[in-house]
This record gives structure tokens, sequence and C-alpha cells, in this order.
């Protein structure tokens, strides 16, 4: 049930006399659950006379701001925003399988795979295993061991898909939990090794040299990470091989997809990167884990370009929710006791915050990311010419949306060239009170968060 406090605020907003202005400014955010509050202005001056042709103030606008979409990507802090991430991801990627968004429909021609590199393990963990259909014990073992801390290394239960202890060791004290956020931290690293690495065995497989090859071919791949309930990434990407102008030109008829395969394998078995030596800690050096899955994608069949495409949209949205910590920062004060956390996820956040502070490992800013336990690379990213980008669709849905808007006259028109745009913006706050959070869910159609989890805005 709303609380008081917030059926109150509703009521007030209900008889404010500008209702009908905030109605609209909320329906323009598409269902954005913590909106950016803008104050300032816009004055459209011809240059030639000095005068003034239009102007906009957010003086005359509900509590006197503007409210815009904030347009985070992650779908647990504003479903709506990470929706629209979602979708332009999936234009992104899917462009570059089968045309469209300036990419030729010719490229579905092109050698292409669906790669999945995953992390090594760190120790045993509790998982649902599937077999034919059947669900599958999680780790019987008939002379299981038991661990140096009197735990018998064996889980004889059959997992259901939400149990809370998948992902958790079955011995914590067992689990290296350092070596798990190290890996977290080191793996855009060992991506971009395996990315080189994977260009210099193509070149070799047709003969050339690294100069020779970029003459020849051109490698593209757009790629997201995705962390499994154990705390640590792997990455999903889809990797093509085009010719030397990108997607618009043939490759050379030797780069196959069988050789795209075999570099792939190569690649992700040769790459290592090495975490600087730290006192007390063992000398770690990190390779891609043992589960490498590398598949020709089709136009039918089970691995589509919208399979794909849509699979690798759906991890661009989220984060390390699914291992049980906090979609903010964390800082060295905070006292970790307080947040409702999985035991496994509090474990990992304190060896982020113990190796943070060790001035061996500064470069990693394990204390920054300790939130993503350790992982501070781009969620989603790709090489230049594999596709369009996500700043020229979010460019053309607002020249879209300018377009309606001077149709409808909302908007004059003037010429880019005859007119100078002076504009004034300045942060205001962010959010919703309570009372307005249970309109906008009205008004929008969209799920209401908690109340105590909403921002103080106006």
């Amino acid at each position: 049930m709303p609380s008081t406090y917030a059926v109150a605020g509703l009521i007030t907003r209900l008889h404010d006399p500008q209702y009908a202005r905030w109605a609209s400014q909320i329906r323009r955010t598409g269902g954005c659950r913590q909106p950016i509050h803008l104050r300032g202005h816009v004055h459209h001056v011809d240059p030639a006379t000095g005068g003034r042709l239009h102007s906009y103030t957010t003086a005359t606008e509900p509590d006197g701001i503007l409210r815009v979409p904030c347009k985070t990507r992650r779908a647990s802090r504003c479903p709506a925003c990470a929706e629209t991430y979602r979708s332009d991801t999936y234009q992104l990627v899917r462009a570059g399988l089968v045309g469209g968004k300036g990419v030729p429909a010719s490229v579905t021609a092109h050698p292409c795979l669906f790669v999945t590199l995953t992390a090594p393990s760190f120790g045993t963990v509790h998982t649902r295993r599937e077999k034919n259909g059947t669900i599958l014990p999680c780790h019987a073992r008939r002379d299981a061991a038991t661990c140096p801390h009197g735990r018998v290394m064996s889980c004889t239960t059959r997992h259901g898909v939400d149990e809370e202890c998948l992902g958790e060791p079955l011995c914590p004290d067992c689990y290296d939990y350092a070596g798990s956020v190290l890996f977290n931290a080191m793996s855009p690293e060992l991506w971009r090794r395996f990315t080189e690495a994977l260009r210099r065995r193509v070149a070799k497989l047709g003969g050339l040299t690294l100069r020779e090859l970029r003459e020849q071919v051109t490698i593209s791949f757009a790629k997201v990470a995705e962390y499994q309930r154990r705390g640590v990434v792997h990455f999903h990407s889809v990797i093509r091989v085009d010719g030397p102008d990108g997607p618009t030109s043939p490759p050379p008829a030797w780069a196959t997809a069988d050789v795209l395969a075999d570099a792939v394998r190569h690649a992700a078995s040769a790459v290592t990167v090495t975490v600087p030596e730290v006192p007390g800690e063992p000398v770690r050096a990190f390779q891609w884990g043992n589960q490498l899955d590398a598949r020709q994608i089709t136009m039918n069949g089970d691995l589509t370009d919208q399979a794909v495409a849509g699979y690798i949209a759906k991890y661009a949205t989220k984060a390390a929710e699914c291992v049980g910590t906090l979609d903010r920062r964390i800082n060295l004060l905070d006292d970790l006791t307080a947040f409702n956390l999985r035991d496994h996820a509090r474990r990992l956040i304190t060896e982020c915050l113990r190796l943070g502070v060790l001035d061996e490992l500064a470069d990693l800013r394990l204390v920054q990311w300790a939130h993503m336990l350790g992982f501070r690379g781009h969620f989603s990213t790709k090489s230049r010419r594999y596709s369009t980008t996500l700043g020229k669709l979010r460019a053309a849905r607002t020249e879209h949306v300018r377009g309606e808007q001077v149709t409808t006259g909302r908007l004059p028109i003037f010429g880019e060239d005859t007119v100078l745009v002076i504009s004034h913006w300045e942060y205001a706050g962010q959010g919703f009170s309570a009372g307005d959070a249970l309109l906008s869910a009205a008004l929008t159609g969209t799920p209401l968060p908690s109340l105590p989890a909403l921002g103080g805005g106006a």
C-alpha cells in the first residue's frame, strides 16, 4: 500500500494547475523511472538583426524544470530506458548480420561466427545441469574428497532454475575470490589480446603478413559481457570476415568460416594476461576457460541472425545483479552488512576493496568497480566497421521526433544556416517524489518501483 505521504503528494500533483503539462512531460520520457531534471533556456536569434525569433525556458514548466529520460542501459535502474538501449543494440548487431542502417545486404554472404569465451574455474560451485531434458545432480561424486575445511565436495541436489545457491561455491573458504575479481579486472585486456592473436592467425592461415592482411581482409566484431552466477564475466561476440573496405567489400575466397573458426580456437588458447605481482599473493596468469563455443550464424535454424542479435542485446542491459550485488558504486566507508547482499557477492566485493588499496593494483581501480566485482570494461562494444553506431541510431530517432514536432507546429521551422542558437542548461536533480512515482506509473503503464528507493525529485 502507498504511504500517506505518497498519497498526499499524488493529490497535490493532480490539483496542480499545470498537471496537464506535467503529464505531457512524463509521457514524453517514455516511462523513465528516474528522469533527469534540467533547468535552462534556448534562444533562436537572427544573426543579421540580433532579434529573437523564438525562445524556450523552463521557468514556465511545472516545478520550473524539464524532465528528460535518464538513458541508462541498466534494466535494474530504469526498465524503460534500458529497453530503448536494448532495441538499439539489437538493430546495431542485426544490421551487421543481414544489412541495413548503412550496411549492404550482401554482408550475409560473409563468413560470420557466434563466439563465446568463458572464464576459467576458481572453485567448484553449485550449478544446474541438464542433459536431453533431464535435470542432473549438481556435483554427484561417489568418492568425493573432503576439503581442508571439512566440507565434502559433492552435491546431489537437482537444482531449480532460480535457486539462490546457484553459482555459490561448495566451500566458500576454498574458493579463489581474489582470482575471480582479478580475472574480471583483466578480462578487457585478455579480449584485446585475443583480437590481436586472431588477426595474426588469420594472416598466417592466408600466408600473409599483418600488413598484407589489412590490404585484403577486415575482421569486425560486436560483443557483450555477461555475468555468470558465480560472479565472473564471459564474452559473447559476433565475429565477421570482410574485404579490405569492410562490409561493402567481399572477403577473399580463402577467408572462409572454417579458417575463422580455426583462428578463433587458436587465439583463445594462445593468449595470456599476467596480473602485477603483489606481496603475499600468488603470481597469476589468466587464460580463457576451456568452454569455448564458436558456431556459424545462419539465416535459418537455431542460430539465426535474429536469435544472435536478441541474445547479445538482452545482456547489454544487464550487469552483476544476478550475482546479488548492487547497481551503484561502493566506497571504502560503506558498511557492507547494511546492504541486502548474498554472502558470495559480499565476499567478492570485500576482495575488491582489499586488493584495490594495494599500490601494485591501483591501475585496476578495484575499489571504484567493486560493485561490478572488478570488471570495469564496456559491456557492449563493436569494432569501427562492424555496422552503424548507437550515436547514429539515437540521432536518427531525435531527428524523427523533431520532424514530427515541426509537422504538428510544436516547433518553428528555421534554416540551420540562418539562425543562431544560444542555450544554457544546468542539472537540477533526478527521480520522482513518492506521489509523482505513483502517477507516472499510472500514466505510462510501467511497473512501480519500491517507494523507499525513489529519489527525492520535485
